[in-house]
C-alpha cells in the first residue's frame, strides 16, 4: 500500500476487528493479520464492537461439521450493516475460506475479500484493491507465501507469544481436513525460529509457546529426526526466557531425546499436550493414527519417570464412526492408566471431506452424547482428584491477564503455574503486573484451578512485567478512540480462545 493510501487510513482512523474461530494456529495468524492492518495504518475497534469497525476479517475454521452454517450466520447479521455504512468492507480468510473459495461470495456477495491459509500477508493488498475496483477479491494460494511469524504482530500479550515453526501436517488422519488445506508440512529455519524468540525476549517476552500442526516431527524436511530436541535445548540457552511450552505433538514422532531435553532444560515447562483421540487399537486403525495404546501409554509413563510433576493433557473424540462399546471402553481404560490433568473431549461430528465422513457405522447421536457424558464425568473425577495432589505446594505463577472471570469481585487474582494449572491467588499488598511472578502455597483444588488464600511468600517484578507497564501506559496516552486505554488488572481482554487445541490434531 502507498504512503498515501496509508497516511489517508490514519488521518480518517479507519477501525478493524478480526474474528477468530478454531485452533491456536489460527490465534497466530490473527495476531499477524491484526499487525498487518495497523502497519497498513488501521486501528483496532474497542472491544465489544460486534462489526461496528470499517473491517471486519473473519479468520476461518473447517474442522466442525457445521462451520460454514456459523460463518454465512455471521455473515448475514452484517449484511445490514454494511448497507448502512458505506465503505464497509469484510473480508474471510483461514481454513474454510481456502476450502470453499468462490462459493463464500456466491452465498454472501456482500464480501468484498477472500484469502486463503497461505497468502495472509496479502489482506491489505487485496482490502485496497476491493475498494478500487469495487468488487470482491478472491485470492488463495496453493502454497505457503510467507511464514507467518515473519509478518507484522499485533500480540495479545506483552508477557507471551506464540512462535511458529512449521506450518502443514505430513499425516492423513481420516477425521481431519487440515492437512488438506495447509498443506504439507513446512519447516522454518532453526536459526530464524532462534533470531524471532531473541528478538521477542528483547521486548519483555518471557514466556513462548511453539507452534505447529505436528510440532515435534519438526526437522522432517532435512531429516533430522533429532531436530525438534535441540531447538528445546537451544531454547534453554536463551537469557531471559523463563518459560517454554510446544504444542502439539503427535505420538509418532514423540522420541526419547524430546523427553529428555524437556527435562533437562530448566525453562521447558513440565506440561505436555499430546492428542490421543482414542484409546481403542481398533478405531486408532480406522482413523489412521500410527500408534496403539500401548504406545502412547508407554510415553506417558516415560515422561513421568523423567518428570515427575508433569502435568499431562489430551484430545479425545468420542463416537468416531463404527465404534463399539468395547471400545469406548478401551478409551475409559487408557484415560484411567494415563490420569491426564485434563482433557478435551469432543462428540464426532462429520468433517466434509474427509474420509470419515464417508466410513459406514455413523454413530447415533444419542449415543455419542451419553459417551461423551461418561468420559466428562470420569475425566472430571481425575482432574479433581490430580489437582488435589496440589495441596499444600509452593508454587511459582506468572501472573496472567484475563484469566479469572470472578477476579474483581474476589479480590483476586490469576495466572498459570509451570505446569499451566491456572491458580487464583490473594492479590498482594504490593503492586503486581502481568507477567511477574508470585510464589504462592496452595490451599484448595477444584477440578479446573487451584486456588492460593494465604498471603503470598514472594512477589517478583520482571522485564515482562515492565513491558506489561510500558503497553498498557503507551496505549492509555492515544487520543480516544484510538486504542482501549490502560485495562484493569481484574478483567482486561482475555487472549481469544481457541476452540480445540492445534485443529485437534497431532
Amino acid at each position: 500500500m502507498s504512503s498515501g493510501n496509508r497516511s489517508e487510513a490514519v488521518d480518517v482512523q479507519k477501525s478493524y476487528e478480526v474474528r477468530t474461530y478454531g485452533c491456536q494456529m489460527n490465534v497466530h495468524d490473527s495476531e499477524r493479520l491484526s499487525g498487518l492492518l495497523e502497519d497498513a495504518g488501521y486501528v483496532r475497534a474497542p472491544e465489544g464492537a460486534d462489526g461496528d469497525a470499517d473491517v471486519v476479517v473473519f479468520n476461518t475454521c473447517a474442522v466442525r461439521e457445521n462451520a460454514d452454517n456459523k460463518l454465512y450466520g455471521n455473515l448475514g447479521r452484517l449484511a445490514p450493516m454494511k448497507t448502512k455504512r458505506p465503505g464497509m468492507q469484510i473480508a474471510v480468510g483461514g481454513c474454510l475460506a481456502q476450502k470453499d473459495r468462490d462459493t463464500i461470495v456466491k452465498r454472501a456477495p456482500w464480501v468484498d475479500v477472500v484469502f486463503g491459509t497461505h497468502n495472509i500477508g496479502k489482506l491489505p493488498v487485496l482490502l485496497e484493491r476491493a475498494r478500487i475496483q469495487e468488487e470482491a477479491q478472491i485470492e488463495i494460494a496453493e502454497s505457503l507465501e510467507a511464514f507467518p511469524s515473519t509478518l507484522p504482530t499485533r500480540r495479545e500479550s506483552a508477557y507471551a507469544a506464540w512462535v511458529s515453526i512449521s506450518v502443514g501436517c505430513n499425516n492423513t488422519c481420516t477425521f481431519c481436513i487440515v492437512p488438506a488445506l495447509r498443506g504439507k508440512e513446512k519447516d522454518r529455519r532453526t536459526g530464524d525460529i532462534l533470531a524471532e524468540i531473541e528478538a521477542l525476549v528483547a521486548e519483555g517476552v518471557s514466556e513462548i509457546t511453539l507452534l505447529g500442526q505436528n510440532v515435534n516431527a519438526y526437522g522432517s524436511d532435512i531429516g533430522d529426526r533429532e531436530a525438534f530436541s535441540k531447538l528445546l535445548r537451544a531454547c534453554g540457552r536463551i537469557e531471559g526466557l523463563e518459560r517454554v511450552r510446544f504444542t502439539s505433538p503427535h505420538p509418532r514422532d514423540f522420541t526419547d531425546d524430546v523427553i529428555a531435553a524437556m527435562a533437562e532444560t530448566p525453562n521447558v515447562m513440565p506440561q505436555l499436550h499430546m492428542p490421543m483421540q482414542s484409546g481403542s487399537d481398533r478405531v486408532l486403525k480406522a482413523m489412521r493414527r500410527s500408534y496403539r495404546q500401548e504406545r502412547f501409554l508407554g510415553i506417558i509413563e516415560k515422561v513421568r519417570a523423567a518428570m515427575p510433576d508433569a502435568a499431562i493433557s489430551t484430545d479425545i473424540i468420542v463416537g468416531f464412526p463404527g465404534e463399539t462399546e468395547e471400545d469406548f471402553e478401551q478409551t475409559m481404560h487408557a484415560v484411567r492408566e494415563a490420569r491426564f490433568a485434563n482433557a478435551f473431549t469432543f462428540q464426532y461430528s462429520k468433517r466434509p471431506g474427509t474420509p470419515a465422513a464417508d466410513m459406514d457405522g455413523q454413530i447415533p447421536k444419542e449415543v455419542v452424547q451419553e459417551r461423551y457424558m461418561r468420559l466428562s464425568a470420569l475425566q472430571e473425577q481425575i482432574s479433581w482428584d490430580e489437582n488435589k495432589k496440589q495441596v499444600g505446594r509452593t508454587l511459582d505463577v506468572m501472573v496472567a491477564e484475563g484469566e479469572g472471570r470472578k477476579d474483581g469481585a474476589t479480590q483476586r487474582l490469576s495466572g498459570r503455574a509451570p505446569d499451566n494449572r491456572l491458580v487464583h491467588f490473594t492479590q498482594p499488598d504490593q503492586d503486581v503486573r502481568p507477567g511477574d511472578v508470585v510464589t504462592v502455597e496452595i490451599t484448595y483444588a477444584a477440578p479446573h484451578h487451584l486456588l492460593a488464600e494465604g498471603t503470598p511468600l514472594a512477589v517478583r517484578a520482571t522485564r515482562a512485567g515492565d513491558a506489561w507497564e510500558k503497553r498498557t501506559a503507551a496505549a492509555a496516552a492515544k487520543p480516544a478512540g484510538v486504542m482501549l486505554g490502560l485495562p484493569g488488572i481484574g478483567a482486561p481482554a482475555p487472549l481469544p480462545a481457541a476452540e480445540a487445541p492445534a485443529c485437534g490434531v497431532g
